[in-house]
């Protein structure tokens, strides 16, 4: 039997081998191959553990090697797999070429602790054609998402080498453990329900927590159900108290579940950051909403750290990232959104090493319109200077900026709307972003239309002749850049999608026009 555990490293991570060796000597033991402190520690732990489980600990001098030993091994999940291997070595199990993956911290009574980052093990010990995996009791759902039927979930130690003994003698659908057809066989399992649309489903919410609660701004509550729709990004920006905060925060009231694929890579993230709660399930099937405060660091955005912990931008993946008081963000951080825009991943650099992480996601911005906050609001007095208005939102800059499709400017409601009854249902506004949502996968588009570019951009946009011609004066007017232009075609696809178009008309062109232009207060450079 072969042990082998894992190295939390980036989104991937790394497989680690850990191998024993027992030989005369003054009895002690000795772990080589770049351990930290927490895994050094390891040695007293397995010790008490193997002996308080009833199990005999090896009286010959133990050498432990974790392989590669260029890698730095950090925590306490390699408790498990250590002990594992010395109780082989010590029964003469190692050596068959079968491998398994075990992760578990012990407690000194040989209990099995849960640990953080296993559904990235798993998923990694899978691509390299492992078939069998021992995970603590309390990661048993976790792990089974990525290898249904192949996880054996442990509450001791004693429990873990009785599995270790059974599996020398397991298959996998007919071939022995370990081969190659028994690893296409154990593979073959993670293609089930490819290649088939999932039907949207959204959860149940409170009024109170719906957009039934948002008056007076129903330009705002219209770019919301179409950033929804179609997965832009969206700027809103006004004097304090109008109500843009509120508005986004109920943003994720519009989305819909997580498709399983989404869901698998967004519940891998937050394993690897420690996120996922105890009690919580074990797939999260809703989209993330991140709002990290404005002195949110550029490793703090980004990830990074000694183990290459994700950031913001990639815990935001497959959901939102919500930048409230956006001019407020430090240059760096802000700047630090526009390659994972673009390219839906970012990627860490440290010490020799690059991990590279999923970072799709939308990003809401809410702004003051100047440092006071007053420019451009009827019955306020704005007392900022003109270069302090334009180093506020130089902050922003402009190819930030040009990566966000709608652009809101909202007023203090009037009083009527304030004490009428609700105008907005949530429910409706749902059904519209069903309808688009499920035009575009009629379409056969493989991401939401904020994603379209080239050729894909072209089969989707099909313009009527009226709305060609609304499109190139909006491109002369306007002096709008070829990815200005693109925003625009796909905006006015989502529009067109939430109507049930499959041609975008005239009115679809205009009202996305009108959620690309800028309102009072905004330096002209924007």
């Amino acid at each position: 039997m072969e042990i082998v555990s894992f190295a939390r490293r980036g989104y991937d991570g790394e497989l680690v081998k850990v191998e024993a060796d027992l030989r005369r000597g003054i009895p002690a033991i000795d772990i080589v191959g770049l351990p930290d402190g927490a895994v050094r520690e390891a040695r007293e732990r397995m010790r008490a553990a193997i002996r308080n489980s009833g199990l005999e600990f090896p009286r010959e001098r133990i050498l432990l090697n974790l392989c590669p030993a260029s890698l730095r091994k950090e925590g306490s999940a390699f408790d498990l797999p250590i002990a594992l291997a010395v109780l082989c070595a010590s029964e003469g199990l190692l050596g068959s070429g079968r491998k398994v993956m075990v992760t578990g911290e012990l407690e000194l009574s040989g209990r099995v602790r849960p640990v953080s980052g296993v559904l990235a093990a798993v998923s990694a010990g899978i691509s390299e054609g492992i078939t069998r995996f021992i995970v603590p009791l309390g990661n048993r759902e976790e792990a089974e998402l990525a290898a249904s039927g192949r996880v054996r979930a442990v509450e001791t130690l004693a429990e873990a080498i009785g599995v270790i003994r059974e599996a020398e003698t397991e298959t996998v659908a007919g071939h022995p453990a370990g081969t190659a057809a028994g690893r296409e066989a154990a593979a073959g399992g993670e293609k089930t329900g490819q290649g088939r649309a999932e039907p949207l489903r959204f959860p149940p919410y409170e009024e109170s927590q719906g957009f039934e609660a948002v008056r007076g701004q129903d330009a705002l509550v219209r770019a919301l159900q179409i950033a929804a729709a179609g997965g832009h990004n969206l700027i809103v920006y006004g004097p304090p108290g109008c109500g843009k905060t509120m508005a986004l925060r109920r943003f994720p009231s519009l989305l819909p579940d997580l498709d399983r694929k989404t869901a698998l890579e967004v519940t891998r993230i937050h394993s690897i950051a420690d996120l996922l709660g105890r009690d919580s399930p074990a797939l999260m099937t809703r989209p993330p909403f991140r709002e990290p405060h404005p002195n949110a660091s550029l490793e703090g955005m980004t990830g990074g750290g000694a183990r290459s912990i994700p950031g913001e931008i990639s815990l935001a993946h497959g959901g939102v990232l919500f930048l409230d008081e956006a001019p407020q963000f430090r240059t760096t951080a802000l700047q630090a959104l526009r390659s994972p825009l673009e390219s839906g991943e970012v990627t860490l650099s440290r010490a020799g090493r690059s991990v590279t992480f999923p970072s799709r996601f939308q990003l809401l911005l809410a702004a003051n319109p100047c440092p006071c906050g007053n420019a451009g609001a009827p019955g306020r007095v704005c007392t900022c200077m003109s270069d302090a208005v334009e180093r506020h939102w130089m902050r922003l800059t402009a190819p930030l900026l040009d990566r966000v499709d709608l652009r809101v400017e909202v007023r203090p409601p009037e009083a009527e709307s304030l004490t009428g009854g609700a105008k907005h249902s949530t429910a409706r506004l749902r059904d519209g972003i069903e309808r688009a949502r499920r035009k575009q996968t009629e379409r056969g588009q493989e991401s939401a239309n904020a994603r379209l570019s080239g050729e894909a951009l072209l089969r989707a946009a099909v313009l009527s002749p009226e709305a060609r011609r609304v499109f190139s004066r909006a491109m002369e007017a306007d002096s709008l850049s070829g990815r200005g232009g693109h925003a625009l075609l796909r905006v006015a696809r989502s529009v067109a999608d939430i109507s049930g178009e499959e041609v975008i008309a005239e009115d679809h062109l205009r009202e996305a026009a009108g959620f690309r232009k800028w309102g009072i207060g905004v330096p002209d450079f924007l």
